[in-house]
């Protein structure tokens, strides 16, 4: 039988990690809230865009567009966005996984990889993969900015042919309780596989070419920001939700140590009454 004053420290130690779990989750709570609110702002406005990429590229020659020229792969970009902390269930861990595969899939020596958060960072740097660029600590005071001075990196690797392709691998909000593993193609620019365009009868001034070529890296500076707050809303609702099953693990745990102390008091009081009733015996005998 345990000892009584074990089992009380093991009590009060897991009672105050359930009390930092259920703090942890009202903070996760209210930080996903606020992310919630930006991604759903930020997502009309990327749609458009796409929109109406996907409207034009059609119609012209693109031949003269870099964004949208399309090359023998040799080398592939990947974007591969985690979090900077932990705390969040398999949040990090699936991003890495998919990430692994698909390096994989295309041989290590033929990627170069653009680590969004500390944990792919760390991971991929003591792994010897060719990390190209790393990018942390940005998330608390994440803006506009950063997304665009993200997307300057890999574009600038396309354009001077240093890749020949981009894709990016991160969570996509879904909701509080599920997050999608998204892999998408960033660049070359090329939606029209997947986009039924329609002939629409639009005058463009000053010319669909000139539209295109300005508008394509302005939205992938767009793409970028939508998916980095995917990413935060994702990893603040994984992180509330983990804190939750933790908080309720410690619940169940603290309900098991009080029966094993109950028992344990029980145990000790009646040998303590026991050894009370033989010692009485022995007196009178």
């Amino acid at each position: 039988m345990a000892n009584l004053k074990n089992l009380s420290e093991r009590i009060k130690s897991v009672t105050s990690i359930q009390q930092v779990t259920k703090a942890m989750k009202m903070v996760a709570a209210a930080k996903v809230k606020k992310a919630q609110e930006k991604m759903e702002i930020s997502r009309p406005y990327s749609k458009s865009t796409q929109d109406l990429i996907c409207r034009i590229l059609p119609q012209i020659t693109v031949s003269d567009i870099s964004l949208v020229e399309k090359r023998k792969v040799k080398n592939t970009g990947i974007i591969v966005i985690t979090s900077d902390r932990g705390f969040a269930g398999s949040f990090n861990s699936s991003v890495i996984r998919l990430a692994e595969k698909e390096i994989e899939k295309i041989g290590k020596n033929s990627v170069q990889l653009f680590c969004l958060g500390k944990k792919a960072s760390e991971y991929f740097s003591k792994r010897d993969f060719n990390v190209k660029e790393t990018y942390f600590d940005f998330w608390k005071d994440m803006n506009y900015d950063t997304a665009s001075n993200i997307s300057a990196s890999f574009i600038n690797s396309f354009e001077n042919n240093e890749i020949d392709e981009v894709h990016v691998i991160y969570n996509r909000f879904k909701t509080l309780a599920s997050q999608d593993l998204i892999m998408e193609k960033v660049l070359p620019v090329d939606f029209t596989a997947d986009y039924n365009a329609t002939n629409y009868n639009y005058d463009y001034e000053p010319g669909q070419k000139e539209i295109v070529s300005t508008l394509i890296p302005k939205h992938i500076n767009v793409q970028m920001w939508q998916q980095l707050l995917e990413s935060y809303s994702s990893e603040e609702a994984a992180r509330m939700i983990a804190m939750d099953n933790a908080t309720e693990n410690a619940k169940e745990i603290i309900k098991e140590l009080k029966l094993e102390f109950n028992k344990a008091r029980q145990a000790a009081i009646t040998t303590e009454m026991l050894e009370i009733v033989g010692g009485a015996e022995a007196l009178v005998d």
